[in-house]
């Protein structure tokens, strides 16, 4: 369940790019932090988990400029940014303070959990995995209501050029796995050194959601 939108396929054989993406092999390292029990509790709460966001998404800031984005107290931003720091998710960017101004950054690109914290024996762990997993959820749907309700901003060329689609398969678990992992190192080869694109390029979100409809 990645915070990072696609998490990373491990060990599964992928098809080639198609043709017009850049290869795989420009794609640079990406540092992805596997959650465990002890910084999971430390991650899932909604303020913290907006704040890795944006810092992920917008980069370095302070805690009064991440409250005027999330329309927060700095109060309440600068104590999540101190405990997002104790479990390792984000960390001091002082190339960028001034003065007594302190600067954060994320730590890492992203955030990966198998799956199997979801069966820990602590109802606490559990309730944790519960909570970040709706959390995503809910960003998934804000951000898609956020493109919706601005899509008319945009030029046509873009406003014709994104995905708002569903489709039913029918799959065993094995295949599943296969399928996610394909697709995540397809979206991936998509990612060139520094992440800089091209002239006319965007940030583009992609969010992919898979699971079972039928048990039949």
């Amino acid at each position: 369940m990645p915070e990072r939108d696609a998490p990373q396929s491990q060990g599964t054989p992928v098809p080639p790019a198609a043709p017009e993406a850049p290869a795989p092999a420009a794609a640079p390292e990406q540092k992805i932090h596997m959650l465990d029990a002890r910084s999971l509790r430390g991650l899932a709460h909604p303020l913290r988990m907006s704040l890795l966001r944006a810092l992920r998404d917008y980069g370095p800031a302070t805690a009064s400029q991440l409250a005027d984005r999330l329309g927060e107290s700095s109060g309440a931003t600068s104590y999540h940014l101190r405990q997002l720091a104790t479990y390792g998710f984000v960390e001091d960017a002082p190339e960028h303070g001034k003065g007594r101004e302190r600067w954060w950054r994320a730590a890492h690109d992203g955030t990966y959990t198998d799956g199997s914290l979801a069966d820990n024996p602590d109802p606490a762990v559990r309730g944790a995995v519960d909570l970040l997993v709706h959390e995503i959820a809910n960003s998934h749907t804000r951000e898609l209501a956020t493109w919706l309700g601005t899509s008319r901003d945009w030029p046509d060329e873009w406003r014709l050029n994104t995905q708002l689609s569903d489709y039913t398969v029918r799959l065993t678990p094995q295949q599943a796995a296969e399928l996610g992992h394909r697709m995540t190192a397809l979206i991936e080869s998509y990612r060139l050194p520094g992440d800089e694109g091209v002239e006319g390029s965007a940030k583009y979100r992609v969010h992919v959601h898979g699971f079972p409809i039928t048990k039949d």
